[in-house]
């Protein structure tokens, strides 16, 4: 099986700024994320040993979602002026390494990890239907310290989150997603949909909390399958109903 590891760089290189105190070169310029990157990178080179690997960024051209709902990550703190030179550095040493970025006006990070973990996954699946043998499967391995993508978590895809420091991680496959959250992978987007995002800035449904939003998908299975079936949760719960109306 190929390993394909798709980096979420503005993720991971916020993390490490936040996590380790303001280390500096020789002279005198802070670099404690670049040096936290590329701690967490070999970490991930030693540990999942990937066939390829590519880092995504986000770029500071409007995205398609602020175009949509101006609210959209709004209350975000400005990139310390620290850490804007600290990105450039990383881009370079990536370059130097010959280790593929991908980057796109318009879009985040989140979005190319979506894109390339789909076409990973499918085009080995026609691949094998094409030749009609075992041809070898592609396992997707994403880094990030964002919730949103666990929606692309299934059989051939998980998601390595740092949950402290740098190198504490845990693994996310179908089952953990489901131990963590009570809902599938898939159920994601809905999941967020009822419960808001604080760092994005925009919100869910009012007095709907996880445990509830949970509850609700288990047993409907979508949002629209919930908005669907609004009396028969009145009839059950005529508080839950008005909060969903």
């Amino acid at each position: 099986m190929k390993k394909l590891v798709l980096i979420d760089g503005n993720a991971i290189l916020h993390r490490a700024y936040h996590a380790l105190p303001p280390l500096t070169n020789k002279k005198g310029v802070v670099v404690n994320a670049v040096y936290g990157f590329f701690s967490m990178f070999l970490k991930i080179l030693e540990d999942q040993k990937p066939d390829f690997i590519i880092v995504c960024f986000d770029r500071k051209a409007p995205t398609f979602r602020k175009e949509m709902f101006v609210g959209y990550q709004a209350k975000r703190p400005k990139m310390s002026d620290d850490l804007v030179p600290q990105v450039k550095f990383v881009h370079e040493i990536l370059e130097k390494a010959k280790v593929e970025i991908f980057e796109v006006d318009g879009y985040e990070a989140d979005d190319l990890i979506g894109t390339l973990a789909f076409q990973a996954v499918s085009n080995a699946e026609k691949r094998r239907i094409k030749t009609l043998k075992n041809a070898e499967e592609t396992e997707v391995i994403i880094v990030s310290g964002d919730r949103d993508l666990l929606q692309l978590v299934n059989s051939h895809v998980k998601m390595i989150a740092p949950i402290t420091g740098l190198t504490n991680m845990i693994v996310f496959d179908s089952a953990k997603v489901s131990e963590k959250f009570g809902i599938k992978p898939a159920q994601m987007v809905d999941y967020k949909a009822l419960v808001g995002d604080a760092s994005d800035n925009y919100p869910g449904v009012a007095g709907i909390g996880p445990k509830t939003a949970a509850s609700l998908l288990k047993e409907y299975g979508s949002l629209e399958n919930i908005y669907k079936s609004l009396e028969k949760i009145k009839a059950k719960n005529p508080n839950l109903a008005l909060k969903l109306a």
